[in-house]
């Protein structure tokens, strides 16, 4: 699957790797693929409620290691 974006959120701690993945998303155009990578634990909760809450989808979220990755489908 071809990614359009990647962020990289490592080291930053709640709630800053959401709020940078919500900029991110808001500049991609619907139907676009955003990769998410975070080390912070809290981002496992906040992006799976921040899904539920909008219409963009979560089409992967997955543990490496230490690292957290999630991909996003723009809404």
């Amino acid at each position: 699957m071809q990614v359009d974006t990647e962020l990289d959120a490592s080291g930053l701690h709640c709630p800053l790797p959401l709020l940078k993945a919500k900029k991110a998303l808001s500049e991609l155009a619907s139907g676009q693929l955003l990769r998410v990578i975070a080390t912070d634990p809290g981002s496992w909760d906040d992006f799976a409620a921040f899904i539920e809450q909008s219409d963009h989808q979560l089409l992967e979220s997955r543990a490496e290691g230490e690292r957290f990755v999630y991909l996003l489908r723009k809404g």
